[in-house]
């Protein structure tokens, strides 16, 4: 009986670490999903679109710090950002934002492209991946 214990166990250990979380789920897509110790976050915006890039720069990373809390993660678990901007003349500022917010010595990998976004006046959005914390 221990041994076919221990096996119930195990495959049911299995399963949790290979079920499929998902956040606030709407039609078109979830918020956040886990999945084997993995957080993805959907695609994070700015609060208030009219203004500047420091500005949307700065609360979107404000909603990201909420998402990742509300994960069980933290900016020292960024695995991955994904960040678009309307155009390149933005870089620099929105990366003096993102070189204050992200701890030093836990950079995660990063691609940084330009690209239209879904309403005109957005100018930065990004997406996150990042390890849940003690999965």
């Amino acid at each position: 009986m221990k041994v076919r214990g221990f096996f119930i166990a195990k495959i049911r250990r299995k399963l949790n670490r290979m079920a499929i979380e998902r956040l606030e789920t709407k039609a078109r897509m979830s918020r956040i999903v886990k999945h084997n110790g993995t957080v993805y976050f959907c695609g994070q915006v700015c609060k208030d679109a009219t203004k500047g890039i420091t500005e949307q720069t700065s609360s979107m990373l404000e909603k990201v710090d909420e998402l990742l809390l509300q994960a069980g993660s933290d900016r020292k678990h960024i695995l991955s950002a994904t960040i678009y901007v309307k155009d390149m003349i933005y870089f620099a500022d929105m990366n003096a934002v993102w070189d204050a917010w992200i701890p030093q010595g836990y950079a995660p990998a990063r691609a940084c492209v330009a690209a239209p976004m879904a309403r005109d006046v957005l100018l930065v959005e990004i997406s996150i991946i990042a390890a849940q914390i003690n999965s």
